[in-house]
């Protein structure tokens, strides 16, 4: 396919999710106050993304999915994270929660995930107990980082099974850390969400009391066997849930680079005669960073490019191309972050504004570069395994 200009580098497919995604972008950036100010996505917008299939990329072909490979979800998250920064992370989210359709029996999978409509979200981490019942669990608990929680149509929560005295222990068929799926009428949402940036993601914390939840609405993320063997049940869920993290962080760096750029024309220093983009500093801070976000972007897409054309052939992803993808997916998440930190101090004073959309990127990148898949300390892990050492690996 012929390649074509788009911002600040190129693009070579036109996946029709893309480009409604593209079609919406300046209506989404022309809300991005009103997303902030709300602190998570209206409605109505989250309606008009819903059409385009954005929400739930990862759903398999026989459960109506829109049919695209890793690379086209990623590009999808990356530009729509471009225009709004919590839009996209949210997007990616409820995406990456998707493809968890192929591990759920029917008719569960259909149930939750088959609707044009549907959006999972929830957090992973075990923070809820779960009591095994007739006909299925009882669950309570309470988590964090709800994100997108405000619209989805199911809630997930990591959850330890336990015993009468409510202490883990597992059933007798091995059901041992379950994450279930909880209908958002069950869910009590607790707004915690004052946070430095990636605002409007309405990330807040989300309690359950007692959920009754049915035989088989779970998934054992990393021991379950896939119900459905499609290509994306054969590439890893973390590494897909760290790459939608990077490709957010990378869309929303690249906007900083756009917005430093449209600025440095124009805009004359305190004291100085010559624009910032007349300045040497300015030139060449610009293009290094176009540079390494290019880079940083290109090994990502390359890594999981590779991983997913051995998983539309039939084959599981190999340790080392799970490792490949982790270590790229920090990379460019770090790397995204450092971009859009220069950017905001080569704009100087202009970007201390809440008007600035510099300073917006900055801070949504910093708070994607903490998120635990991309943070700089699982390059401990993937450096341990470059070097040959014993390395845990069940979360990669």
């Amino acid at each position: 396919m012929p390649a074509c200009s788009h911002g600040s580098r190129l693009v070579f497919m036109t996946h029709p999710v893309l480009a409604a995604a593209r079609d919406l972008g300046p209506h989404i950036r022309s809300r991005s106050a009103e997303i902030e100010a709300l602190g998570t996505l209206p409605f109505d917008l989250v309606d008009a993304i819903r059409p385009t299939g954005a929400f739930r990329l990862c759903v398999p072909d026989d459960l109506g999915g829109p049919g695209v490979a890793v690379t086209e979800s990623l590009e999808v998250f990356e530009e729509l994270a471009y225009h709004d920064g919590s839009v996209g992370w949210c997007v990616a989210i409820a995406s990456t929660t998707s493809v968890l359709a192929s591990y759920l029996p029917d008719p569960h999978a259909g149930d939750l995930f088959g609707d044009p409509g549907a959006i999972g979200g929830g957090f992973v981490v075990p923070r809820g107990r779960a009591a095994p019942v007739d006909g299925g669990l009882r669950v309570s608990g309470r988590w964090q980082w709800g994100s997108g929680v405000k619209h989805c149509t199911t809630i997930g929560g990591g959850c330890l099974v336990v015993g009468a005295d409510g202490r883990p222990h597992p059933r007798a068929d091995g059901l041992a850390a379950p994450f279930v799926f909880m209908d958002p009428d069950d869910v009590e949402l607790i707004d915690t969400w004052d946070v430095a940036g990636l605002a409007g993601t309405g990330s807040v914390d989300f309690e359950a009391r007692d959920v009754f939840v049915p035989e088989g609405r779970w998934v054992q993320i990393g021991a379950a066997r896939p119900v459905r063997d499609n290509a994306w049940s054969r590439f890893s869920f973390f590494g897909l849930l760290a790459c939608g993290v990077a490709s957010v962080a990378v869309g929303i760096a690249r906007r900083s680079i756009d917005e430093l750029v449209g600025l440095a024309g124009a805009k004359k220093p305190q004291g100085s005669t010559r624009t910032l983009a007349d300045r040497a500093a300015t030139q060449a801070e610009v293009a290094q960073a176009e540079a390494r976000l290019a880079a940083a972007w290109t090994l990502l897409l390359d890594g999981v490019d590779d991983a997913f054309g051995d998983a539309r052939a039939g084959r599981l992803s190999s340790i080392d191309q799970r490792r490949r993808i982790r270590l790229a997916a920090t990379h460019a998440t770090q790397t995204a972050a450092d971009v859009a930190a220069s950017m905001f101090r080569t704009a100087g004073g202009a970007a201390v504004y809440r008007t600035s959309p510099i300073q917006r990127c900055f801070r949504d990148t910093a708070v994607a570069a903490q998120h635990a898949m991309v943070a700089p300390r699982t390059m401990e892990t993937m450096g341990r395994m470059r070097l040959g050492l014993d390395t845990e690996t069940s979360t990669l």
